[in-house]
């Protein structure tokens, strides 16, 4: 039997605030479908304002779902469905990844697994040097961030719950900051002059892919 986490501090935005009741009233718990331990980090201090208890699928004995598809909806909606028909839960999934445009908007889905399907280990120094060796040269360096969440109350949803955060930045080659996971690290930010991996927590949370993408499922969710 499990208790699940529940989190109670973090974020504290109006528009989280004004999401707790709906949300909490009708779904006290929602299985995450990640076993990102990065992704996870992040989603708990998101979800900490909305007093719901966010369980991990690893924690339910959910296997990974496969992600064959070429968009972020697609993968995440899989995902979701998957985890949702296992535990009977409502499920939160989320399918994210770099996009460059001198890449062609690569490495996008495979963001997570770059530098293995090139024959290489899949980790995040692996994806990094992957990402520099096929940018040397090239002086575009515009990239974006993309997150895709779905949210579905029941496996057969007819009417999933999807919020789409995009956030700007450039590629640098050396790397910058301690913080965060995946890209993060080469991920500037022109605006603040900093790398995702140089913000802190509350920094990220305010600003990036994720949390724009939460907002927008909590929003729709406020409005019933």
């Amino acid at each position: 039997m499990t208790t699940g986490i529940l989190y109670n501090a973090g974020m504290n935005t109006p528009t989280a605030r004004s999401s707790v009741s709906p949300l909490n009233a009708t779904m006290p718990r929602i299985v995450l479908a990640s076993n990102n331990a990065g992704k996870l980090r992040e989603f708990a201090a998101l979800f900490a304002p909305l007093g719901i208890t966010l369980i991990a699928q690893g924690e339910l004995g959910v296997p990974e779902a496969p992600e064959p598809h070429v968009t972020f909806v697609e993968n995440a909606l899989a995902k979701a469905r998957h985890a949702s028909a296992i535990t009977g839960l409502p499920a939160l999934a989320d399918d994210s990844g770099l996009c460059v445009r001198a890449l062609q908007d690569a490495p996008g889905v495979l963001s997570a697994r770059y530098a293995q399907t090139h024959g290489g280990e899949k980790s995040d120094a692996a994806n990094n040097a992957m990402l520099l060796e096929h940018l040397a040269g090239v002086a575009q360096r515009d990239a974006r961030y993309v997150a895709l969440l779905v949210l579905v109350r029941h496996r057969d949803d007819p009417q999933p719950v999807i919020g789409e955060g995009i956030w700007q930045g450039e590629i640098i080659d050396t790397p910058r900051g301690s913080n965060g996971f995946g890209y993060d690290a080469h991920f500037l930010l022109p605006d603040l002059g900093r790398t995702a991996a140089e913000l802190d927590a509350a920094e990220k949370n305010a600003v990036s892919h994720r949390a724009r993408a939460l907002r927008q499922v909590l929003a729709q969710l406020a409005q019933g």
